[in-house]
């Protein structure tokens, strides 16, 4: 069949359109769709979000730059006795402590009168600590008598009991079982739990048996006429011995008007004006166990409160050593 000449110019034109119609194969409508589309996801695409940071308080750091260690609380072991409550200061503010419950700071008080200077020191040494030098301690001892600067509870710097009793190698080891009672009775009469549990180191070793050498009883080696309301008599009681010290040492505390260092040196019979020659008389008399400790202050803030056995420190914390006749 022939094709007329202006039939097939008309052929011509509507192939021309149709690939003219196309892009790359696809047909022209649905590359308008895919342009849309693909405008759409960047538009309504949401932003990357940026990655907050979480605001943190700088840790503090020691003078070598390290950040200190922090102290950690031990879970007392299986069969052991838990501490009851969760402070052991009876109204008195821990002091912040780092692994071993060794403490971060010096005692307040940095002078005083004719006393002189604390000479506290951070490490703990034969005669020095964070609590002060021994002479500062003890000052007036060799010379007119025993003039105890004024220093009270919360003027000192110690460990917290219930954090470092539990620890291993803990100085208060022997008095992990008694905890409780520290701080039953810390906390009853308003003195740190750990002072308590200093006071049962330095006289007993923490031994609920043990009897002195002038018949003191128990962990807190309370004296005879204390003992009137011991149950079936017996003094050496747990409950009842740390009860009857913590009840002695408080009322002594309130009775020196908050003065820590003559409070303590009378828990071991001190008294101010105390002099050495009167301190170390009952050696020479046959009651060489009746002398006063002349590193008892010492040995109890340097050594004890801060979780450091003030009987096997290297060097031994003190410079007297009067007992040692004693055999102790």
């Amino acid at each position: 069949m022939k094709v007329s000449s202006s039939l097939l110019a008309v052929l011509a034109t509507l192939t021309v359109a149709v690939q003219a119609g196309h892009v790359g194969g696809i047909p022209a409508s649905m590359s308008a769709r895919h342009a849309r589309l693909a405008r759409h996801v960047e538009v309504d695409a949401p932003p990357a979000k940026l990655a907050r940071r979480k605001s943190c308080k700088p840790k503090a750091v020691n003078a070598a730059g390290a950040a200190p260690p922090q102290a950690k609380s031990q879970s007392p072991p299986a069969g052991s006795s838990s501490p009851s409550g969760t402070g052991s200061s009876g109204g008195f503010p821990p002091a912040d402590s780092s692994d071993g419950g060794i403490v971060a700071g010096l005692i307040k008080v940095t002078s005083f009168g004719d006393c002189g200077a604390s000479r506290a020191t951070q490490e703990i040494t034969a005669e020095s600590g964070p609590n002060g030098h021994i002479d500062f301690l003890n000052c007036g001892l060799n010379s007119g008598g025993w003039t105890p600067p004024f220093v009270k509870v919360s003027d000192i710097v110690s460990a917290e009991l219930s954090e470092v009793a539990y620890q291993p190698g803990s100085a208060f080891s022997a008095c992990k079982d008694f905890v409780w009672a520290f701080e039953k009775y810390g906390q009853q009469y308003g003195v740190p739990a750990i002072m308590l549990a200093s006071f049962a180191m330095q006289e007993s070793s923490c031994i609920p048996s043990t009897v002195g050498g002038a018949g003191e009883q128990g962990l807190m080696q309370i004296t005879k006429d204390k003992c009137g309301d011991a149950p079936d008599g017996d003094c050496k009681n747990v409950d009842f011995n740390i009860h009857a010290g913590a009840k002695f040492f408080s009322e002594t505390l309130n009775s020196n008007n908050g003065n820590l260092l003559l409070s303590i040196g009378q828990y071991n019979g001190w008294h101010k004006d105390l002099t050495y020659a009167e301190a170390t008389a009952a050696a020479h008399e046959g009651n060489c166990h009746w002398q006063n400790n002349l590193d008892y202050l010492h040995q109890f803030l340097n050594g004890w409160v801060q979780n450091v056995n003030a009987y096997q420190h290297n060097p031994p914390l003190g410079k007297y050593f009067n007992l040692k006749s004693c055999g102790n």
